[in-house]
């Protein structure tokens, strides 16, 4: 079965072109469900029952996870079965006649334009570190980009002239998104006055980038966010994604047409971003 999820994993890569993320993620949640299968003492894909999924799924729940963990796992496992069964490796799916368990609608955490301003305005300017982290506030939050799409950004990214940036989002889907005044501002002053002194350092065209030349980690981003937060007395538990869900409900809030929400966000769907509508 271990050889079964290497090569589902690489029909991910290679066919499905999923991210490095999204691959790891899979990974992790059906190694989890083998060993459960092994404890079973499962030894054919053809044991595998509906009722063994069942099962799984009620030892994750009794485990205390979240509905919205549980469905993450479930959809794993219900697309593993499919290429099995797709690749004759089986006779039979076992999660066809399950459901997904239904997840409670949540509304994202926003911040307020006053939030916003008092968590920008609270960085000192006058260093490097503040420069940095200013712009990247103000990307994430002008641009609402996810923070992987912002540790990945290059130099050669960057169409500055015409207010625009090139993102890499999921999928290895580009997109060009419209950069703000203030965020292209502090953007430039970054760039002259910081990052090119780190070039001798540098291997890759990543632009934000720590104290010792090395790009940024999305880890890293959000312990900045939580430190600025933090400094501007915000007590609200936020994340970078916060700065998008901003984003996008200060544009609807605004006038914005949902269509265009949804071209500068990236979601494939458009009831993805429906769900700004209802804040």
């Amino acid at each position: 079965m271990e050889k079964f999820l290497s090569n589902y994993l690489k029909v991910l890569k290679i066919e499905r072109n999923f991210s490095k993320n999204t691959i790891s993620a899979y990974q992790s949640d059906l190694s989890k469900y083998l060993m459960f299968l092994k404890r079973k003492n499962i030894v054919s894909l053809d044991d595998i029952s509906h009722n063994i999924v069942s099962d799984y799924l009620r030892y994750l729940n009794s485990k205390g996870f979240a509905p919205s963990t549980i469905s993450r796992y479930f959809s794993a496992i219900k697309t593993f079965h499919r290429f099995l069964s797709a690749e004759n490796l089986t006779n039979s799916n076992p999660t066809l006649a399950l459901s997904a368990p239904k997840i409670p609608k949540k509304l994202p955490d926003v911040l307020s334009v006053t939030e916003i301003d008092k968590l920008i305005h609270c960085i000192d300017k006058t260093t490097f570190l503040g420069i940095r982290n200013r712009a990247i506030i103000e990307i994430l939050y002008s641009c609402g980009l996810r923070v992987t799409e912002l540790c990945n950004i290059k130099i050669g990214d960057l169409f500055l002239d015409d207010d625009l940036l090139k993102v890499m989002g999921k999928g290895f889907k580009e997109r060009l998104v419209p950069i703000g005044g203030n965020a292209k501002d502090y953007l430039k002053s970054y760039l002259s006055n910081y990052r090119y002194n780190y070039k001798a350092k540098i291997k890759d065209n990543e632009i934000f980038l720590s104290k010792n030349g090395k790009k940024l980690t999305r880890a890293r981003i959000n312990q900045i966010l939580k430190a600025c937060c933090k400094q501007a007395n915000i007590e609200k538990n936020i994340s970078p994604h916060t700065l998008r869900h901003s984003f996008a409900t200060h544009l609807l809030e605004g006038g914005a047409d949902l269509r265009y929400v949804q071209l500068l966000l990236g979601h494939s769907d458009i009831s993805t971003t429906e769900i700004y509508t209802h804040l």
